[in-house]
Parts: C-alpha cells; structure tokens; sequence
C-alpha cells in the first residue's frame, strides 16, 4: 500500500469514526429532548423528536454504505478489522435507540389527557440510562476498556430502577384504578429507556471486542472481569 493510499485509508476511517459519534451525540439529544417533553409538557419538543429521527436514519445508511466500502475495497485486518465490524454492531443499537427516544416521545403526545404522576421517577431512569449511554460513546470514541466496562457495570442498577418503578406502578393499579392508564403509560416509557440502557450495554460488549479481541456478549460481568484480567496477565508475559 502506496503512502498516499494509506494516508486516505486512513482518512477513511477517521472519518468513520466521526459518523459513528455525531450519531451517538444526535441519539443522546433524541432521549434529552424525549425526555424534557414528558418533564416540561412539552409538545413541540416530542414533535422534534419525531421529524428528526430521519437524520438518525441517514447516518445509519450513511454509515452503512461507507463500511461497505472499507470491507470490499480496503480489506482491513487485524484492529481495523475489528474497528469497522463493530462500527456495524453499533451503528444498528444507535439507530435502535433513536427508535425507542422517538416512542417516548409519541408515549408524550398520547398522554395529553392523562398527566403522568410518576415524572420524578422517569426522570431519575433516564437520567441514570444516558450516563450510561455516554460512557458508551465516550467508549468507543477513545477506544477505552475501563470506560466500557463502566457502562456495563451501570447496567444492573438501572435494572433494579426499572424493577422498583414497575412495582410501584402496579401497586397503584391495584390500589387505585382510576392510576391504570397513567401508569401503563408510564410503565412504558420506563420500558424504553430499559431498552435503551440494553442497547448502551451492547456498544460498550462491542468496544471490549474492538480494544481487546474478546467477544464478551452473554457473559456475568464478573466473567468478562476475570476474563480482561488474564487478558492482562498474559500480554504482561
């Protein structure tokens, strides 16, 4: 490969990188702005939140198109090989969790005749599922292990949030079923932002693989815990 070859290569892949974050930032602001409609009764924000999936959408197939090349055309191996197959993983998470902000945001306009009672508790989910989501990002962006793990670490106490919330709302149900719509709504929206912490989870797996050449997916956090550590232990030798 010529200098000049590699140099676009090179290029190529920076500039990848760049698509992948700016998709992940648009992503972050999807579940703020989702978000602080519910919080502020905001309309016009939910409303935002839905024109503006389709710029998600375009940097997925954008993306998309642009990996397609590197594979046909550069041949990457080794890490850049790694890096452009989990660009692919985590392209299609981000474009998941654009979906599940853009629900939130429908979930908003649907609610206008049932105020939700139970924005404190969303608030704090969400607030907990985008620190994870940014460390995702921040992950991949800089290419940092401890970062991912972080993430995944963050991973069980938004699960024991989302368990507690669904237990209150069923406790108002039974108690009071004039709270039934209210909180199947709100026990939806929860859901969401679950399932956008789920999806963060799998970006910071893929970054582990890309810094590290470890498939982690399925496996305890204390597995992948021991299993970096004799990563460690054997790269020290």
């Amino acid at each position: 490969m010529s200098e000049h070859t590699f140099q676009r290569y090179e290029a190529e892949l920076m500039t990848l990188k760049e698509k992948v974050m700016s998709m992940g930032g648009l992503v972050e602001k999807a579940i703020k702005r989702s978000m602080n409609s519910l919080v502020k009764q905001d309309v016009k924000r939910a409303e935002k939140v839905i024109q503006r999936d389709s710029a998600i959408n375009d940097l997925e197939m954008e993306i998309d198109g642009m990996t397609r090349n590197l594979l046909a055309l550069r041949q990457p191996a080794a890490n850049d090989l790694r890096f452009v197959i989990t660009t692919i993983k985590i392209v299609s998470d981000l474009e998941r969790m654009g979906d599940l902000a853009e629900n939130i945001a429908k979930k908003k306009l649907a609610t206008e005749e049932y105020p939700l009672p139970y924005i404190a508790s969303l608030q704090l989910l969400s607030d907990q599922v985008l620190e994870q989501l940014s460390l995702a990002i921040q992950a991949f962006g800089k290419g940092d292990t401890e970062l991912a793990m972080t993430c995944i670490a963050c991973d069980r106490k938004v699960n024991e949030q989302y368990q507690a919330q669904q237990h209150e709302y069923l406790t108002h149900m039974i108690e009071d079923p004039r709270q039934i719509t209210a909180a199947l709504f709100a026990g939806n929206i929860a859901k969401n932002l679950e399932r956008i912490s789920d999806h963060a989870m799998n970006v910071a797996e893929m970054v582990v693989y890309m810094t590290k050449g470890l498939d982690i997916r399925h496996r305890s956090y204390d597995e992948v815990v021991a299993l970096l550590a004799q990563e460690s232990d054997t790269s020290a030798e």
